[in-house]
């Protein structure tokens, strides 16, 4: 894989940051090893494969870990919130909670104000599932930082978190 070993030429932001909008570098000069969005595309890919593979030994998808794990740290969402939070499409979101309720892993609940948004909240016996399967995730999430100390850990989802604020479109 020759062409993933380029160097980095050192002009991925600096032409923007200097002012230099005819100059911008070519990928090649940036290289994929050094394209962020690549990088974290390879990233979520493999993490988002090795979690499919885990939890079908729990009788979980992707969508409805996403779910539950987001349900576990909060009192209740709407489907919409629940959606931008999961990063699940809100068609899918439906048929996701649609087979939780099913399951006994949460409950939607009309509010009073308005019969049109439905509350969504975690039973016990979804902070069960999810309780079953959070050790498998959180020791999936220390090998992937493994040789990471805590210091560059934080610097991290601190640049990540600059990032989704500069690329959001809503506002949670």
């Amino acid at each position: 894989m020759d062409f993933m070993a380029e160097r980095f030429s050192g002009v991925v932001l600096r032409w923007h940051q200097e002012g230099d909008q005819e100059n911008r570098p070519t990928m090649g000069e940036i290289g994929l090893n050094h394209f962020a969005p690549y990088l974290m595309n390879r990233i979520i890919s493999r993490w988002n494969s090795n979690m499919a593979e885990e939890l079908r030994e729990y009788e979980l998808s992707t969508a409805k870990m996403r779910t539950l794990a987001v349900l576990s740290v909060s009192a209740s969402l709407t489907i919409n919130e629940l959606s931008i939070f999961a990063v699940i499409e809100q068609s899918t979101m439906s048929r996701t909670l649609d087979s939780l309720e099913e399951q006994g892993y949460i409950r939607r609940t009309p509010r009073a104000e308005d019969m049109r948004i439905r509350d969504v909240t975690i039973t016990e016996e979804g902070r069960t599932a999810f309780g079953r399967f959070w050790p498998t995730m959180y020791d999936s999430l220390v090998r992937m930082f493994d040789g990471i100390d805590e210091e560059e850990y934080r610097a991290f989802t601190g640049t990540l978190h600059k990032i989704l604020l500069n690329i959001r479109k809503h506002e949670i």
